[in-house]
């Protein structure tokens, strides 16, 4: 069991990251247990994403996010 939460890391790049606030943005999912130890990041969506597309995108991957049944 544990969390999992995405948030925007500010970048000093052009072009497509930029988010809907017009800021430049990378979007990042991570997935961390209750005793705070990263279990899974994925970074490189340009900002403008939306959560579920990377969410998808985590969960599509096959070595990607894995979340258990029955929990």
């Amino acid at each position: 069991m544990g969390t999992i939460d995405g948030t925007h890391v500010p970048v000093k790049i052009q072009g497509k990251f930029r988010d809907r606030k017009e800021g430049t943005t990378q979007n990042v999912l991570a997935a961390i247990t209750f005793d705070l130890k990263f279990i899974y990041v994925l970074a490189g969506w340009e900002g403008s994403a939306h959560d579920s597309q990377v969410l998808g995108d985590a969960l599509s991957r096959p070595s990607g996010l894995k979340i258990l049944k029955g929990i």
